[in-house]
């Protein structure tokens, strides 16, 4: 397709694409003249992906052609590509190492690992975002003077395992390899702002049934 019908297929205007592809968030269209480009269902898929990461994820374009480039390294089997793209998506500050609550956060969330037998994230705990952003949470709660207890932790992430079953297995419906890794990152995008709705939905029905709207 020429651009466009590109334009035209994805709602996005000829000038963003341009600007896209000029950024390098969209890998060129096939040339046909010198004023002239073809491109793909690729492009399309990309370009979707491209918005929803920048207008729902509210991801920087730096941050998106650093989370593509990695979606785009062929040379890293899929879990590395999945879990690098992932890491360069925006996260929490780094906690303070200092801190006596972050300290026992640590202790806390190893633990929690451990009796999950998730060997895996056990693994990556020096280098994982995603550690250190549930460390920073559980800071926090400890901080405030909340105490969810460890079996309550744990239920939450026994819960959470089993999304990330259903995730994977979404992700396995889609043909390529590209498509896996692209449906992956934007799943992290979209789904976690779908998982949240879905949760406040279910405390507000809940709520209601226990408590009645008096």
């Amino acid at each position: 397709m020429r651009l466009a019908e590109l334009s035209r297929r994805s709602g996005v205007s000829a000038a963003t694409i341009k600007y896209y592809l000029r950024e390098g968030l969209l890998p060129p269209g096939r040339q046909i003249n010198a004023t002239t480009a073809e491109y793909g269902d690729e492009h399309l898929r990309r370009l979707r992906l491209v918005r929803a990461m920048i207008q729902v994820g509210k991801v920087p374009v730096a941050t998106v052609r650093e989370v593509l480039r990695h979606v785009d390294d062929h040379a890293l089997g899929r879990t590395i590509r999945l879990g690098a793209a992932l890491w360069a998506l925006p996260q929490v500050p780094e906690p303070d190492e200092e801190d006596a609550f972050v300290q026992a956060a640590h202790r806390e969330v190893d633990e929690l690992l451990e009796r999950l037998g998730w060997s895996n994230a056990k693994l990556l705990t020096t280098i994982s975002p995603s550690y250190r952003s549930l460390v920073v949470a559980v800071a926090a709660f400890r901080r405030l003077g909340y105490e969810w207890g460890f079996e309550l932790l744990a239920s939450y992430g026994r819960l959470m395992h089993d999304v990330a079953k259903l995730d994977l297995d979404f992700v396995e419906t889609h043909p390529s390899e590209a498509e896996k890794v692209e449906t992956a990152v934007l799943g992290s995008v979209l789904t976690e702002p779908m998982l949240q709705a879905l949760r406040r939905l279910a405390q507000e029905e809940e709520s209601a049934r226990r408590y009645g709207f008096e």
